[in-house]
């Protein structure tokens, strides 16, 4: 355990079946009405066979593991605000439709004490265990 209150290899996961109101509540928020994630119609008509998820919306759901982790080291003794400085490498490697049920799986991968920060592979699997989504995520620890 690094003074981070984090050790390497540490995970979390977060699951949850992607909601027809989950794409709209979130393209309503983001401004994005492409026909990619709100019409169906279209969609039916292209390779991906219907409407699909936003990938920043799958960046949100990562988030969600980052800030399980976050408490999982205040848990183990970690003085400090952690700030995200980024998800980097970010691969949407295959579609998500409505429907589907992901899974985020957040897994420490390396610490580095001496500037705070600790640095996640993420990964985004569906219901038939297919990577759909991939990331690296970074976590700076401020001091309080």
């Amino acid at each position: 355990m690094t003074d981070l209150g984090l050790a390497i290899g540490d995970r979390t996961q977060f699951s949850k079946t992607v909601s027809e109101s989950d794409v709209y509540l979130f393209a309503g928020i983001v401004g994005d009405f492409s026909a990619n994630h709100v019409n169906e119609h279209t969609m039916r008509q292209t390779p991906f066979g219907g409407r699909i998820a936003h990938g920043a919306l799958l960046v949100g759901y990562m988030s969600t593991c980052s800030t399980a982790m976050a408490q999982k080291a205040a848990d183990n003794g970690c003085r400090g605000v952690p700030v995200a400085l980024g998800f980097d490498r970010i691969r949407f490697v295959k579609p998500v439709r409505i429907g589907d049920t992901i899974r985020i799986d957040y897994v420490v991968a390396g610490i580095e004490s001496e500037s705070r920060r600790s640095h996640a592979e993420v990964t985004v699997n569906n219901q038939d265990d297919e990577v759909v989504a991939v990331a690296h995520h970074i976590i700076k620890w401020v001091d309080e």
